[in-house]
């Protein structure tokens, strides 16, 4: 909860991590360094109706995802990122998807070059009115390397 508050404008109660990290353990994965967090991704497993509604389809969505500033850049986000999509597999989900502020380009970029493409954009999402992008990919994916100047 520290670092979603030190480095992201949406902030989760803390029932909503423990329920997330509860109901999907495999797809809640923090990164440490000497018994500190010092980046987190959680997510949660949908399931959507694909085409006329005649078939399910589970999607892992990527609630949130922070990495402290001092280890930014350093490919932990990528990382944290990659792993819970393989993780994604475990509960049988075709597909990945998250929402990401429009103006931030740093992770749009590092999205796009794992592999996910802007899906479409979501006006006003963001509480302060801020536009999003839902960006998606398709699993299983293949894994990135990505370098430590593109990670955040």
């Amino acid at each position: 909860m520290h670092i979603n508050r030190v480095c992201l404008p949406e902030n989760y109660a803390g029932f909503f991590f423990l329920d997330l990290y509860k109901r999907f353990p495999e797809t809640f994965l923090v990164v440490e360094e000497k018994e500190n967090v010092v980046g987190y991704i959680m997510c949660r497993i949908e399931t959507g109706l694909l085409g006329f509604g005649i078939s399910r389809r589970k999607k892992g969505h990527v609630i949130s995802i922070a990495v402290l500033p001092e280890y930014q850049h350093k490919g932990v986000g990528s990382a944290l990122i990659q792993e819970a999509m393989q993780s994604m597999l475990l509960y049988n989900a075709k597909e990945c998807f998250l929402e990401v502020r429009a103006s931030n380009t740093p992770a749009v970029k590092l999205y796009r070059k794992i592999g996910f493409e802007v899906k479409r954009t979501l006006q006003r999402y963001y509480a302060d009115k801020e536009d999003a992008y839902m960006m998606a990919i398709k699993l299983p994916f293949k894994p990135s390397n990505l370098s430590n100047e593109q990670a955040t």
